[in-house]
């Protein structure tokens, strides 16, 4: 246990103390010494890479200062076998076929204050792939089709983790045919004139299975059906791996479970197959404390409490309130996930919310309403999600305000001032192609809504908005996410759009700014946000490695924001004679930030940070550069 951690000259004198009537007392005196560090890593033999290149592969570490939180570079034999292990990958997945380490010679200073590692290594050639071939002993396995799964083609640089997802991709399409325990080994042959491996991949023959049955481990919390009813596969369905690794992310994607495997087992019969579920439970109950402000003065606090598996039934309850000096907001919602015990999604939400803008517009807004809701899934991959709401918007201006100013930016206020009864139903259409519905690092998701009002009420509009995410994984710390979205709003029955009904983007939807769009810039008013009908947004985001460990749990990520917003009705963006108004902008001006956002799941939960830079704005926009929220769990 010392040596393990650092501890390599410690040590144990058992002692034994007599005690009467036959009885001794074993006493153990330890002294456990000084940590032993790792004075230094060299590497002999080495030529393609440099000694710096080769210390970053390696968990063992050099001690340094700034290595304060960590104990990697304490001196650990059974971390070192690991890291001989490490360096055989990184130079197999470079082309190295033939790379072994030779030696690995620790040395113990003569102070024993410090070991030095020196590590001799033999590089060998660099190899590509020669021939790539399929053999299968079973005739409905078709090696020609098999042949095309595989991420391997003639020529291309040697890679051992391309064997090791090609041996993946054979396994999964062979489970995916109903064979759940065929055996895929490849065979290796090296070509030292030509540097070439050639491999051959041989399935070997293993009949059709059934499942069983079905095993739920680890559910210390949710229901046994909650799980069950996420699952693709019931006991006497056919094997299909496809369908087993959807329900693994169906479960992961609840968000209830640290961790969910789905492996199978042999079952009662040869042709039988057991599929063990375990899972890990997580905290699903979430308190949520968060605090942003900006440039222009704009505070904010919230209190949330979430419940995401409430009584273990998988259903969610969602309680809000936000305060601060600009809005104040009450939400209620509560989701079913199974409503009537079909693939349903149901819930019901209540809210009551206040915008006081009169820091910074001329205006305050009152919402008061309540909506039904009902979701259900087209396929494995889309979903599609209805909605009604009735509220009541009330938009109200300080006195006077209106009383024959004459002012365009009053006008294009005080005609929409009172309340407004908003009757809408709405769709959302949802396709989700990730890899995976938590850290997804490949595919893409897309949805569309629309909102149509005038089922009854005071409003008449149709509301469209579209967003597009796609994924890539460079590698697994370095992962590219691209996001565009597009919104346009438009009246029918000769009815305008409302202040309240328009897009307004800025904070998380675009970092950097307050909010971006037309502006009232009559003197006398506080450059009032108009919103618009329309906006076009994209946002580039790139995870990348921080230096710091795992467990950590800090997560970084650069990005940019582009876009616009912006069209006005005409009556809004012209005066009385029909020409242009000066005191309304509304251009379509590109907007641009850059910055760095930093994600740390903290012991008392998660806090997130965005320091924003802006590249291009208009001289009227009103920015925000820095962000922070954080939640606790329970």
């Amino acid at each position: 246990m010392y040596r393990l951690s650092g501890r390599i000259s410690a040590t144990v004198t058992p002692k034994i103390v007599q005690l009467d009537q036959n009885r001794v007392d074993v006493v153990f005196e330890i002294n456990e010494g000084p940590e032993t560090g790792v004075r230094a890593i060299t590497f002999l033999g080495n030529s393609a890479y440099s000694d710096s290149d080769l210390r970053e592969v390696m968990v063992t570490q050099q001690s340094a200062w700034y290595r304060l939180f960590t104990t990697n570079d304490n001196y650990d034999p059974n971390r070192l076998d690991y890291d001989r292990e490490q360096l055989r990958k990184f130079y197999t997945n470079r082309g190295y076929y033939d790379f072994r380490v030779l030696s690995a010679i620790s040395e113990l200073a003569p102070d024993d204050s410090a070991f030095g590692i020196t590590l001799t290594l033999d590089e060998g050639d660099r190899y590509n792939f020669g021939t790539v071939d399929v053999v299968t002993e079973n005739d409905r396995l078709n090696p020609d089709f098999l042949k095309l799964l595989l991420p391997i083609r003639t020529g291309d640089l040697y890679e051992s983790d391309k064997i090791e997802s090609a041996v993946d991709a054979l396994t999964f399409a062979a489970g995916s045919a109903g064979y759940a325990f065929v055996e895929i080994e490849p065979t290796y042959r090296a070509n030292p004139e030509t540097d070439t491996v050639d491999v051959t991949f041989n399935v070997k023959e293993g009949q059709r299975v059934y499942v069983d049955r079905i095993n739920v481990i680890g559910n210390t919390r949710t229901l046994d059906n909650v799980i069950r009813r996420e699952m693709m596969l019931t006991e006497g369905d056919a094997f299909n791996r496809t369908l087993l690794e959807r329900s693994r992310n169906n479960l992961r994607a609840l968000g209830f479970f640290k961790d969910v495997t789905v492996e199978e087992a042999r079952g009662t019969a040869p042709d039988r197959s057991l599929v063990n579920v375990t899972v890990t439970e997580q905290p699903t109950g979430e308190l949520s404390v968060g605090a942003g402000f900006s440039s222009v003065d704009s505070f904010v606090v919230n209190l949330g409490i979430t419940e995401r598996n409430f009584r273990g039934r998988g259903q969610n309850v969602v309680a809000r309130v936000e305060w601060g000096s600009l809005r104040q907001q009450i939400d209620f919602r509560f989701t079913e996930p199974k409503f009537l015990g079909r693939d349903l999604r149901a819930g019901f939400d209540a809210f009551h919310s206040r915008y006081d803008l009169s820091e910074y517009s001329s205006y305050d807004y009152r919402s008061t309403g309540a909506g039904l809701r009902l979701s259900y899934p087209l396929n494995g991959y889309t979903l599609l999600s209805t909605r009604y709401f009735l509220k009541s918007d009330e938009i109200i201006v300080p006195d006077g305000y209106c009383s024959g100013s004459g002012r365009q930016g009053a006008s294009a206020l005080c005609d929409q001032v009172g309340s407004f009864l908003n009757s809408s139903a709405g769709y959302t259409l949802l396709v989700d192609r990730r890899n995976d519905p938590v850290r997804p690092t490949r595919g893409w998701t897309g949805t569309l809504r629309q909102d149509f009002a005038g089922v009854g009420g005071d409003v008449n509009y149709i509301k469209s908005e579209a967003d597009v995410s796609a994924y890539w994984g460079i590698t697994p710390s370095w992962v590219v996410t691209a996001t565009a979205s597009v919104g346009y709003i438009a009246g029918w029955g000769g009815d305008p759009i409302r202040i309240n009904d328009r897009f307004f983007k800025g904070g998380n939807s675009f970092r950097g700014f307050e909010t971006i769009g037309p502006r009232d810039l009559t003197p006398g008013t506080n450059n009032d946000a108009l919103g618009g009908n329309f906006y076009a947004i994209g946002t580039l985001e790139m995870t990348v490695p921080n230096g710091l460990p795992e467990e950590y749990g800090i997560r970084t990520s650069v990005f940019t924001d582009v876009g616009t917003l912006g069209v006005l009705d005409d009556r809004y963006t012209t005066n009385a004679s029909g020409l242009p108004n000066a005191n309304i902008v509304d251009d379509l001006a590109m907007r641009a930030s850059a910055g760095v956002s930093i994600h740390w799941r903290s012991p008392m939960g998660p806090i997130r940070f965005d320091l924003s830079q802006i590249i291009g704005q208009e001289e009227y926009d009103k920015t925000e550069t820095f962000r922070f929220s954080t939640s606790t769990q329970f």
